[in-house]
């Protein structure tokens, strides 16, 4: 057992330094008392390094862009390092959500997905093609989303996904519905996004109709 000179305790384990003062222990150590996680230290390396590689691409962007005067052909006023900036922030968002604990898959999905359309409006915006956007690549991806947790929902076990689930509900037809009364029309993209929904909230009610009205009831106290 190893022994801190300062604090006067022994100290078993292989630890090198005090856990109470820093200190340098004294002696010979022993067997470790907890198992090594050799999987959690593989994970940060590998999202230390992804950082590394964002940050640098992040400065070098800023840098050509605002330093070096370098534009985008066809956009002589874009600071493009500013959407660089935005898109690494959504990608570090997404990459935080995986390595937190506790946090459902379908949440890691749902997240994910609504800060990818984010980033991709402003990015249509500026870039001009926001129609396409709006009518076709928004509802692809939200439908996508509603399938993804569908799927979560029937595997899950622990009614962690349901609430996701039926989220999708409310994302595939109220927009659907504005678009109908507002445009007096409904593109084709967001009527399937609302098909699917519907279809969907109604595989869950068949497939998991009691966690459903668990749901339910707890979201809405009845």
């Amino acid at each position: 057992m190893r022994q801190c000179p300062y604090c006067k305790v022994g100290i078993a384990g292989d630890l090198v330094k005090c856990p109470l003062c820093q200190s340098k222990l004294t002696g010979s150590g022993e067997d470790p008392c907890y198992p090594k996680f050799e999987a959690q230290k593989k994970r940060s390396f590998f999202y230390k390094a992804q950082l590394f590689l964002a940050w640098g691409l992040l400065i070098v962007g800023i840098g050509l862009d605002f330093m070096v005067g370098l534009r985008l052909p066809g956009y002589p006023k874009l600071h493009w390092s500013l959407l660089l900036a935005m898109w690494l922030m959504v990608f570090e968002f997404g990459i935080m959500r995986q390595f937190k604990p506790g946090t459902g898959s379908a949440g890691k999905v749902t997240m994910l997905v609504l800060l990818a359309i984010a980033g991709w409006c402003v990015t249509a915006y500026f870039f001009g093609f926001m129609k396409i956007t709006v009518d076709l690549v928004i509802p692809s991806a939200l439908a996508a989303m509603i399938t993804a947790n569908f799927v979560l929902a029937l595997i899950d076990k622990n009614g962690n996904t349901m609430a996701y689930l039926l989220s999708g509900l409310f994302i595939g037809v109220v927009p659907s519905v504005i678009f109908y009364f507002v445009r007096a029309e409904m593109p084709l993209a967001w009527a399937v996004c609302l098909m699917v929904s519907v279809v969907l909230f109604a595989g869950a009610v068949i497939f998991r109709g009691r966690a459903v009205a668990e749901e339910f009831r707890r979201r809405f106290h009845v």
